[in-house]
């Protein structure tokens, strides 16, 4: 079976064949000891979650959960990182931590309690489920509807299945002590001229009246590839977004260990270079999600006004799951 592989029709036959690791070859994790034979996997398990809003003056948008059937033969991971809407209507009465309850919620709920469905057919019912939630009192049709980007996992004895929209993370760790990240880099593969417009920007004094108008330009740019062909797609209201996923399937016993994580917490990585994914689920392993949490707010504070490390947000949302199964 194919691995991290979006569906063939949808996105081009090469966007999985990058390395998807970010900088230099290093050496393997240590590897994970595992389930003990016979033994179920409650004896030998160790899950860690952690969540911070980037603003301690606004509700964290993030969502985390993980849930284990009673059975204890297999489980589920679900993250989400809401998407901050722009300042203006945008169509809908509810927040963004209302809409990622309510996905989050869904999601977790199918996914242990409708093992004959695919994860990108359990998107796509959570999906709707969130929609018709809210679709009487708001106009789900505006671009800017509450939506947000999805990690998901599910795990029983036989295999392990993931899916990934948009630009959080999932690290799946190997019996050996590989690491290999599971991304979406749609977001990050814009068209030339787009992340041209972007450097641009950032290469304009902070706070200049240039630098604003160019930011708005971009901005636009950006928001006209926003689930659209040839662009990036998020879980919004449409539950053909679920098809647009990277999914993929892996034996459970070439899995130790899964770790998600929000961009806000995934910065360590891919805005402040502090080491690649084999490194941060190092880090995690060792310091669990609150120490990469807080590790990163230290590294925002070292840079506050992004000088170093260009950023759009000084401080982010941070959610992190680690599951060693």
């Amino acid at each position: 079976m194919r691995r991290h592989t979006p569906p063939e029709p949808l996105v081009p036959a090469d966007f999985h064949r990058p390395d998807h690791r970010a900088g230099p070859p290093h050496a393997a994790c240590p590897p994970s000891p595992g389930p003990a034979p016979g033994l179920g996997q409650t004896d030998r398990m160790r899950i860690e979650l952690a969540t911070e809003p980037g603003d301690p003056e606004r509700p964290n948008e993030d969502y985390a959960s993980v849930a284990l059937p009673a059975s204890g033969q297999g489980g589920t991971l679900v993250l989400l990182d809401g998407v901050t809407p722009p300042t203006g209507a945008v169509g809908c009465l509810h927040s963004v931590p209302w809409f990622t309850a309510r996905l989050g919620g869904a999601l977790v709920e199918l996914s242990v309690s409708r093992p004959d469905l695919t994860l990108p057919e359990i998107l796509a019912e959570a999906i709707s489920r969130t929609a018709d939630a809210h679709r009487d009192t708001c106009d789900l049709s505006h671009p800017r509807t509450p939506q947000a980007t999805v990690v998901l996992a599910r795990w029983d004895p036989e295999r392990v299945a993931h899916l990934v929209l948009s630009d959080s993370a999932l690290l799946v760790a190997g019996p050996g002590g590989e690491v290999e990240p599971v991304l979406d880099r749609r977001l990050d593969e814009l068209p030339a001229a787009v992340r041209e417009l972007r450097d641009a920007v950032r290469a304009l004094p902070r706070g200049s009246v240039e630098r604003q108008a160019l930011r708005r330009e971009y901005a636009a740019a950006v928001e006209a590839l926003r689930n659209a062909e040839g662009g990036f797609y998020t879980a919004a209201a449409d539950p053909t977004a679920a098809a647009r996923a990277v999914t993929g399937e892996l034996p459970r016993s070439a899995v130790t260990a899964l770790a998600a994580l929000t961009d806000g917490a995934g910065r360590w990585v891919e805005t402040f270079r502090e080491g690649d994914w084999t490194d941060c689920f190092a880090l995690l392993r060792k310091d669990g999600p609150r120490g990469l949490v807080e590790r990163v707010r230290e590294l925002e504070a070292a840079d506050p006004d992004g000088t170093a490390y260009p950023r759009a947000k000084r401080h982010d949302d941070a959610a992190v799951v680690y599951a060693e199964l």
